[in-house]
């Protein structure tokens, strides 16, 4: 398909485009104003009956997402693709992979009959029934230069008009950038929930970033390890070890995230988390953590057994005290972490973990906290702690005696 472009704003939608671009300034959410921009063309007379975006971003799980929106729809429809999406056959058989791999455009007239040979892109049987006459794919360039698409398609007879095409054509540069600006922002976000933690990301975007800068947060903090982790790094190939490191976090990460903590780093074969104490139940939702864990662990090592591959172990320490929640690090390069006393002793009793060939300790402060009887917990005895000045009162599960 040609592309047209006239050097001007259309006048039959100057009002919406207006709108995009001096009334929107206060909306974070592409859904929201997608559909209103779309409800907006179709007002002021661009037959449209169906539209999507289609935007890449970054993120480890998902590829990107879809928008579609439909007259009267007060938020476009998100769906978020994983990155399998690219050998799935509907892409593959689409015109957004087209337009991705450098297509300038693409139109196709849908009252018309299909092809005798059917060869044609699949989404356009779904489009005929339906009731679309047209369909239009275009693809949006952002600023950093990748491409990103937007479809458009109508049930007026005949289709859309020369005119109405020159109108998508036009209007399709300055929905870009208002896109582009809060996708950017989804992107950072991503990029920084994924690496430093959701609560860490948001104080991080919030202006947080100067060396120093913290808060003192009581919370109940998890340590846990991967047991051999160093006599297995130096007998297996590379991409075993990291494969397994990977089912390892999974098993941990999964209940700390669900219960409500918050993973603040791995380090090698280590993770650590925190639950804070302003939630009243966060002592009781860091055990449960921790019991359904061990569990995970049982049921991968099964797995593991299956496939003919040796059991892992690990040790997992919970303690409870103030720390130190901020940045730290150099003048051009910070970690958001925790510090403080609380932080070593719970390294010190996952250290002791091994030495009492348990899977998890509890110091007595988390355990009183906790409130837990003898249906959950041991006492285990008291035990001195490097850099701790008295022994401290041990807990475990009681389910691992």
């Amino acid at each position: 398909m040609t592309r047209l472009h006239t050097g001007r704003w259309p006048t039959r939608l100057s009002a919406a485009l207006d709108w995009l671009v001096r009334e929107t300034a206060g909306q974070p959410f592409v859904d929201n104003l997608y559909a209103e921009f779309c409800e907006r063309l179709r007002a002021e007379g661009l037959p449209l009956d169906r539209a999507t975006m289609h935007l890449r971003t970054l993120h480890p799980q998902f590829m990107g997402a879809r928008l579609l929106w439909r007259p009267g729809m007060k938020e476009a429809e998100l769906a978020t693709i994983g990155h399998a999406m690219f050998d799935d056959p509907r892409f593959l058989n689409s015109p957004i992979r087209a337009l991705y791999e450098g297509a300038d455009g693409i139109r196709q007239r849908l009252d018309l009959p299909p092809p005798e040979n059917g060869e044609e892109y699949g989404i356009y049987a779904e489009l005929r029934a339906e009731g679309m006459t047209d369909y239009v794919a275009l693809p949006m360039q952002f600023t950093d230069g990748k491409r990103h698409a937007a479809t458009w398609a109508t049930r007026q007879p005949g289709g859309f008009s020369t005119a109405d095409l020159v109108e998508i054509n036009d209007v399709l540069p300055v929905l870009a950038m208002a896109v582009e600006i809060r996708l950017n922002r989804r992107i950072t976000k991503n990029l920084l929930n994924t690496y430093v933690g959701r609560h860490a990301g948001e104080r991080i975007l919030s202006g947080e970033i100067r060396r120093g800068s913290g808060a003192t947060v009581r919370a109940a903090i998890w340590n846990c390890d991967l047991r051999g982790f160093t006599w297995i790094a130096e007998r297996w190939p590379r991409d075993d070890v990291i494969g397994w490191l990977n089912e390892y976090f999974d098993v941990m990460a999964a209940p700390v995230e669900r219960h409500g903590g918050e993973i603040l780093k791995f380090v090698g074969d280590g993770m650590l988390a925190i639950f804070r104490l302003e939630e009243p139940e966060a002592c009781f939702n860091a055990l449960q953590a921790a019991i359904e864990a061990r569990r995970g662990m049982a049921e991968l090592n099964v797995r593991r057994r299956q496939r003919g591959e040796f059991e892992l172990g690990f040790g997992l320490a919970l303690h409870v005290g103030d720390v130190m929640y901020g940045n730290i690090g150099t003048a051009t390069r910070l970690d958001f972490t925790v510090i403080g006393p609380a932080v070593n002793v719970a390294a010190r009793l996952q250290t002791l973990s091994k030495e009492l060939r348990r899977q998890v300790l509890l110091s007595a402060p988390f355990a009183y906290l906790c409130g837990c009887s003898a249906e959950f917990l041991v006492p285990l005895g008291q035990y001195p702690l490097r850099g701790v000045e008295a022994p401290m009162d041990v807990f475990g599960l009681a389910e691992e005696r």
